[in-house]
């Protein structure tokens, strides 16, 4: 059967996509919807952008875009069909692999399941320039799983001080856990860059105290909260698709040149990824 991909989106076999992943301490802070319009502004400069709604028991990115999948990561789990199958055509030229609905067992996934996973990742990253994963909110196995297999971690928080405690908890466990100590911070939801850069500091200088200046947090940016976002979400709309002029949608766009342009950095660390034998060279 003919992959669901046009020829053209195909990269070379040697070319592996740059991997990030989106994540917060607690639910809430508006990931999900940071990556749906990220992953829009990327595509709009020319990119070949699949999304992982890595939320596997809890779909979120289809519900958000007012997508009905057919098939979902529940059907690749049990053989039914392989991650091309499920792809789905999202707005702009994105595609998003969903995540099932009320699936329990998927919220903590087998090793086997993991070494699956990566197994048909290997095969369908040639096709794109980056691959975003929207992960569950908090610390489970299957979000320390996700940020691992990444290259590059974005910690979403907002200005609540629930928000910024379980931040610099997450990036806590991934640190003394597993030996991850570069992220980037995120700050949504703000009312002004004075208020963002409040929220950035004081997950800096909190990190700094009881984790040591080896771990780096890089500020990304900040979204301001806006009646757009707002309207576009009840629509099940991208806010950057319908409201294209928007300060908001400015906003994005900005951050997914930032994102371009940012100098994450070559390193590949110890972790298990996505893409393996591309990545370790095999």
């Amino acid at each position: 059967m003919k992959p669901p991909i046009e020829t053209g989106w195909q990269n070379s076999l040697e070319a592996s996509p740059r991997v990030i992943s989106f994540t917060s301490g607690k639910g809430g802070v508006g990931k999900t919807n940071i990556v749906a319009n990220l992953a829009l502004s990327l595509a709009k400069l020319g990119k070949k952008v699949l999304i992982f709604d890595a939320d596997l028991g809890l779909a979120n990115i289809d519900v958000l875009l007012g997508l009905s999948p057919k098939f979902n990561i529940n059907h690749v789990f049990s053989g039914q069909k392989s991650l091309l199958d499920i792809l789905v055509d999202g707005p702009g030229g994105v595609k998003i692999l969903p995540a099932s609905s009320g699936v329990e067992q998927l919220c903590r996934l087998s090793e086997s399941q993991k070494l699956f996973l990566l197994g048909e990742f290997d095969h369908l990253g040639r096709f794109f320039d980056l691959l975003l994963i929207d992960t569950s909110a908090g610390i489970s196995e299957n979000v320390v799983y996700f940020n691992l297999a990444a290259q590059h971690r974005v910690v979403v928080v907002t200005p609540e001080p629930t928000s910024i405690t379980d931040a610099y908890a997450l990036v806590k466990v991934m640190t003394t856990r597993y030996g991850t100590k570069d992220f980037f911070i995120l700050v949504n939801q703000v009312r002004s860059a004075r208020e963002a850069a409040r929220v950035y500091e004081q997950i800096l200088r909190v990190t700094d105290r009881f984790l040591g200046p080896s771990v780096s947090l890089r500020y990304l940016g900040a979204l301001p909260k806006d009646n757009k976002l707002c309207r576009a979400v009840r629509n099940q709309k991208a806010v950057v698709d319908v409201y294209p002029d928007s300060a908001i949608s400015r906003t994005f766009s900005d951050l997914a040149r930032k994102l371009l342009e940012e100098e994450m950095g070559d390193y590949v660390d110890g972790s298990i990824k996505f893409f393996g034998r591309s990545l370790l060279g095999v």
